[in-house]
C-alpha cells in the first residue's frame, strides 16, 4: 500500500469518532447498504464519511488497508469494525452503544 495513502487512512480513523468509507456521501448515499450503515450510525453522533466513489485509488486501498472486501467500512475509536452486517449485529445486540461510548462489548 502506498504510504501515503496509509498515513491518510490512519489520520482520518483517528482523528473522527466514528468513521464511514461508503459509496455517495451522508446526503447522497449512493448504495442500499451503505445507506443502511449511515442510518444505524447517526444516532450515535456525528459520523465523518469518505466517498469511495470519488477516488479509485481510495475506493480500493480502504479495502487493502482493512483486508476486508466490500464497502461500506465502519471504524469506532480508531478501530475497523467491519461492514454494515456486523453493524447490524453490533446495533442489534446493544453493543454498538458501547462501543461508541468507549466501553468494551460484553
Amino acid at each position: 500500500m502506498n504510504p501515503d495513502l496509509k498515513a491518510r487512512f490512519d489520520s482520518i480513523t483517528q482523528s473522527h469518532p466514528i468513521v464511514l468509507f461508503m459509496k455517495g456521501n451522508a446526503l447522497f448515499p449512493q448504495c442500499g447498504f451503505s445507506a443502511r450503515a449511515l442510518q444505524i450510525l447517526q444516532p450515535h453522533g456525528e459520523v465523518f464519511t469518505v466517498d469511495v466513489l470519488a477516488d479509485p485509488e481510495v475506493r480500493q486501498g480502504i479495502k487493502d488497508y482493512t483486508n476486508w472486501p466490500t464497502i461500506p467500512q465502519i471504524f469506532i475509536k480508531g478501530q475497523f469494525v467491519g461492514g454494515v452486517d456486523i453493524l447490524t449485529g453490533l446495533a442489534e445486540s446493544g453493543e454498538l452503544a458501547d462501543l461508541v461510548a468507549g466501553k468494551s462489548p460484553a
